[in-house]
């Protein structure tokens, strides 16, 4: 008899079991209710189908729907592999391609065949066979071909996209396909559930269409992606539907064109046109940032849009980020070389993606002691990246934004404060604008400069600092996150959570000690010698866009009373108050208010609905009862009653809510 399994669980328990048993069964053996509810496996860590076979000794942690992360990834992901069967079954000349689990779902890329591409009115049918295929619980078997088996299977088969991936994936390894019942299988790597029975068939939904180029290159042929939402439950499903329709009424695209805030055109795609009121929300946050900066010690710097590519080059960006670049003239070499690349004697020129190189400059200027450390340079600097056009969406992704951007050059023995202090600056700025946040620790990628004990540093540093300011705990949702650094700096992370539970990663500080030993920066330290500073990169919205886009969806367009470009309208009821209107416009004026006034001849419930619309924080309204009292009816956005007020005791309340919060 072949020796047994020692199979160690989570509770220090150990089973024996023989040679070709599988967690279902351990499953099975701990109990009838354990046996359902698993879904996978995490065996030495590694996450698993449930009926794959152990092959050898081994820990073993059984994955249900507690744990969430896991089962929700195996859930879409078999929902994406059941996506396809449906379509191929409603469709059999239809090719099927890839389709991964998302964030909220899945999709599907597929190569339709004579019916032409998907359209939504598509997906109910399409829903509908894919409930059939979970309903008749078919299992996913795994199995391990080779390559030739699987170009020769989907050669047969006309799956020419499939053939064409088969024919690339290494010689002489085994690859995995799964099956879905006996007549359909996909090439896949796993994990799956151990049957389609598995999913819920009412936690699904199909949300929309689109066109996708195979692997991503537009010189490829055009499929159909199908896009989906999927969930462990029907009530996970309906919550998450519900986020959908707030998170459409909070659309900071659509809440921006009825605020008259901003737009965007074909004219200067991926820029934006601010509006007059739009850009009062930009001032008011620009001269929040400059008080806050101002008094944290850094100093405003103002640097050049367009400096030369070899400056570029030299900083390591050009090798990075140049087809991300807009370069005068624009012929950069189509080439993957990290040598020189711009020709002997040529003046090329590039926009500035980042502010990072030019700062240095300013350091570099005059000699720097150590008793002049640490400077914290500060810039609203535009910035220009070339974004795919795909990828462009409203504030959110924009080729020309502006960072509240700044560098802080220390010394070594200065960087653990130096963090904690822009630790605490943004926690404050942040609890300004009503977010809660969590923060992450991105360590070092795969693709990097730098020496390993500089990485190990800084990394060290960074985790040092955010401990000291009582950030890395549970509370604040800490994380380390590895391979996802910066190609010059580990960095720090912040995630803003918003109203409707969204998560926005915004600030960062990345402690830096490439950039200054490329670009040459120095201090003479108290032994007289020359010493490389430390850079640590730092924002905190992130973009003056990006921020803004937020923001608008975060207050679902009632931005805070400092924020707000029309802080109050006066209205009339009856044209005998114009005059007393025009006396509460000039006083609000005068206490600093942004106020309009709405003298039209319109029923003033018409006017109170446009002004709500418009997403007008207060509404004095006056007739001639109010001219004759000297008061006002005051409405505030959100609310259903008003108040009668005296003039100058409502001046005194929209006074009093209308600093910003820095200054109260």
């Amino acid at each position: 008899m072949s020796e047994m399994l020692k199979i160690s669980l989570p509770d220090g328990s150990v089973r024996e079991v023989p040679p070709g048993s599988t967690p279902a069964d351990i499953a099975a053996a701990i109990g009838p209710g354990l046996a359902k509810a698993a879904l996978a496996a995490r065996v030495n860590g590694e996450l698993r189908d449930i009926t794959r076979p152990f092959e050898g000794d081994a820990e073993l942690a059984l994955v249900t729907g507690r744990d969430e992360a896991d089962a929700l990834e195996l859930a879409r992901h078999d929902y994406a592999h059941v996506l396809a069967e449906a379509v191929q079954a409603l469709w059999p000349d239809t090719q099927i391609t890839f389709g991964p689990a998302t964030d909220d779902g899945f999709y599907y890329d597929f190569a339709p065949g004579a019916r032409g591409p998907f359209t939504e009115e598509d997906l109910p049918a399409i829903e509908e066979k894919m409930r059939e295929i979970i309903r008749a619980d078919k299992p996913l078997r795994r199995e391990e071909w080779s390559r030739e088996q699987l170009i020769e299977r989907f050669r047969s088969h006309g799956e020419s996209f499939k053939a064409e991936w088969a024919a690339e994936l290494p010689e002489g390894e085994q690859l995995t396909v799964y099956h879905s019942g006996e007549d359909w299988l996909d090439l896949c790597r796993g994990p799956h559930l151990a049957s389609t029975g598995k999913l819920d068939p009412q936690a699904f939904k199909l949300t929309r269409v689109s066109g996708a180029y195979w692997r991503g290159d537009q010189k490829n042929a055009m499929l159909s992606r199908i896009y989906g939402t999927g969930w462990l439950n029907k009530k996970q499903l309906a919550e998450h539907l519900l986020r959908l329709e707030e998170a459409a009424k909070r659309d900071h695209r659509k809440l921006g064109a009825e605020m008259d805030l901003f737009h965007l055109q074909a004219e200067a795609h991926g820029s934006v046109f601010w509006h007059p009121k739009g850009y009062i929300v930009w001032r008011e946050l620009e001269a929040y940032m400059r008080r806050a900066i101002d008094g944290a010690g850094y100093r405003e710097v103002k640097t050049p849009q367009v400096m030369d590519a070899r400056q570029w080059e030299q900083s390591g960006h050009w090798g990075k980020y140049r087809e991300n670049m807009f370069v005068i003239p624009d012929e950069v070499p189509n080439t993957e070389d990290e040598g020189p690349l711009v020709p002997e004697g040529a003046e090329w020129m590039a926009l500035k993606p980042m502010n990072c190189p030019a700062h240095v400059l300013i350091f570099r200027q005059g000699i720097k002691s150590y008793r002049d450390l640490p400077l914290r340079l500060y810039e609203n600097g535009c910035c220009h990246r070339n974004e795919p056009h795909g990828a462009l969406h409203g504030l959110m992704r924009v080729r020309q934004f502006t960072q509240d951007d700044a560098h802080i050059f220390c010394r070594e023995d200065q960087i653990v404060d130096e963090v904690r202090d822009f630790c605490a600056l943004a926690d404050r700025i942040y609890k300004d604008f009503g977010f809660t946040y969590s923060i992450k620790l991105a360590l070092r990628p795969e693709k990097r400069f730098g020496s390993e004990e500089m990485w190990d540093r800084a990394e060290a540093e960074l985790r040092d600092a955010v401990e000291k300011a009582g950030l890395a705990t549970e509370a604040y949702g800490w994380e380390e996150l590895p391979g996802e650094g910066a190609f010059y700096a580990p960095k720090l992370e912040w995630h803003l959570t918003d109203a409707i539970g969204r998560t926005w990663q915004v600030g960062t500080i990345q402690s830096d000690r490439v950039l200054p030993e490329r670009l040459d920066a120095a201090y003479v330290g108290e032994d007289g010698e020359k010493h490389r500073p430390v850079m640590l990169h730092r924002a905190i919205f992130g973009s003056y866009e990006r921020f803004i886009g937020i923001l608008i969806e975060h207050y679902a367009g009632k931005l805070p009373l400092w924020l707000a470009p029309v802080q109050a309208v006066v209205a009339t009821i009856v044209s005998d108050a114009d005059d007393y209107a025009g006396v509460v416009a000039e006083k609000l004026a005068a206490a600093g208010i942004r106020a309009e006034s709405d003298l039209r001849n319109e029923k003033i419930n018409y006017k109170v609905r446009e002004h709500s619309v418009k997403k007008v924080p207060h509404m004095l309204v006056v007739g001639k009862r109010e001219a004759e009292e000297g008061t006002v009816a005051l409405r505030t956005l959100g609310e259903q009653q008003q108040k009668i007020l005296p003039l100058d005791e409502a001046i005194a309340l929209l006074k009093a809510e209308a600093a910003p919060p820095d200054l109260r």
